[in-house]
C-alpha cells in the first residue's frame, strides 16, 4: 500500500490516481494523515478489503510529507561507508539527534538556501505505525507502519560552530522534504536492501544500498525504543551512504537553481529545486 498526503489530507494511492481515506472510510479514518497512523492495525485491515477502482488523478505538486510526526529522530553516521570517507568512528548506540518537526516540507518543495554550505543527505525514512517501548530488535518492523525518501539537508556552517551539534543544522524550514508516499514493507521485495540515490541536476552524488547500514531498522527501533516510547506516525531519519558535499575534494555545495533528486528502490523519487534565501 502507498499511502499519501494531498492537501492534508490520508489519501491511498494506487497507479496514478488517489483515494481520500476518510471519503472511503465514511469519517472512521481520516482526514489528517496522523489519525491514521493513530489506529494503524484498524486502518491496515480497512484498506485491505477496500477497492480502489475509483481513485482520482492528482496533481503530485499538491502532495505533502507523509507523515506529522511528535517526534523526529535522525541518526548519524550509520552507513560503513559514509563513516569512512568523514574519517570518524562508529559507535556502539546509535549517534541520535533530531530534525524538528517544523522543518519536514513535501517531496516536490523548493529548498531555501539559509546559508552558503548547505549539503544533501539522501535518506531511508521510517514511519512508526504501533508504539514501541523496550522493543526486541526481533520484533523491530512490526511497530513500523512503512518507510519513504528524505533529504536531511544540512547547514555545515552551523554544524561546527554549534559544536558539531546536528539538530539546528538540519532543521532550518523545509530541510526535511519526505514522499512521495509512505510505502508498507509487504511492497518491497527486501525491505533491509534498498538501493538509493541521489542526483544534482543529473549528475549522481550518492549510490548505496540499504544493507550498508550499520544499525539496521530492526536494530533502529530496539535501541531507540529501548530509552523512550517511539510513538504511532514518529519519524526516523536512518543516516545517508557516503557522498556527501562536506567530504569531497573540493568540497560541493548546494547553489540556487540546481535540482535535487532523492530516490529509493520500490518507493520513488522526490524533486526539490534548491532556490535563493528570500
Amino acid at each position: 500500500m502507498k499511502l499519501a498526503n494531498l492537501d492534508g489530507r490520508a489519501v491511498i494511492v494506487s497507479g496514478e490516481g488517489a483515494t481520500d481515506v476518510a471519503q472511503a472510510s465514511d469519517g472512521r479514518f481520516g482526514p489528517g494523515i496522523q489519525s491514521v497512523y493513530d489506529e494503524w492495525s484498524a486502518f491496515r485491515s480497512f484498506a485491505a478489503g477496500l477497492s480502489t477502482e475509483g481513485a482520482e488523478p492528482f496533481d503530485p505538486d499538491r502532495l505533502g510529507p507523509p507523515a506529522d510526526p511528535r517526534q523526529v529522530f535522525a541518526i548519524g553516521l550509520n552507513y560503513r561507508a559514509h563513516a569512512e570517507e568523514t574519517g570518524r568512528e562508529t559507535s556502539p548506540i546509535p549517534a541520535t539527534f533530531t530534525k524538528w518537526p517544523s522543518s519536514l516540507a513535501g517531496p516536490y518543495a523548493d529548498v531555501s538556501l539559509q546559508g552558503e554550505l548547505i549539503d544533501w543527505e539522501v535518506e531511508l525514512v521510517v514511519v512508526i505505525g504501533t508504539r514501541a517501548h523496550h522493543v526486541a530488535a526481533a520484533d523491530g518492523w512490526s511497530h513500523v507502519a512503512g518507510v519513504t525518501v528524505g533529504q536531511d539537508i544540512s547547514d555545515r556552517r552551523v554544524q561546527k560552530a554549534a559544536g558539531n551539534q546536528f539538530s539546528l543544522a538540519k532543521s532550518f524550514s523545509g530541510y526535511g522534504p519526505m514522499g512521495p508516499w509512505l510505502v508498507t514493507p509487504d511492497e518491497l521485495p527486501d525491505p533491509d536492501n534498498l538501493a538509493l540515490s541521489c542526483t544534482i541536476d543529473g549528475e549522481t552524488m550518492q549510490d548505496g544500498r540499504t544493507s550498508d547500514l550499520i544499525f539496521d531498522v530492526a536494530n533502529l527501533v530496539a535501541q531507540l525504543s529501548a530509552v523512550l516510547p517511539l510513538l504511532p506516525g514518529d519519524v526516523i531519519f536512518t543516516g545517508t551512504p557516503n557522498g556527501v558535499g562536506v567530504a569531497r575534494t573540493p568540497m560541493r555545495f548546494l547553489q540556487a537553481g540546481e535540482l535535487l533528486e532523492s530516490t529509493i528502490e520500490g518507493i520513488g523519487t522526490i524533486r526539490n529545486r534548491i532556490v535563493a534565501r528570500t
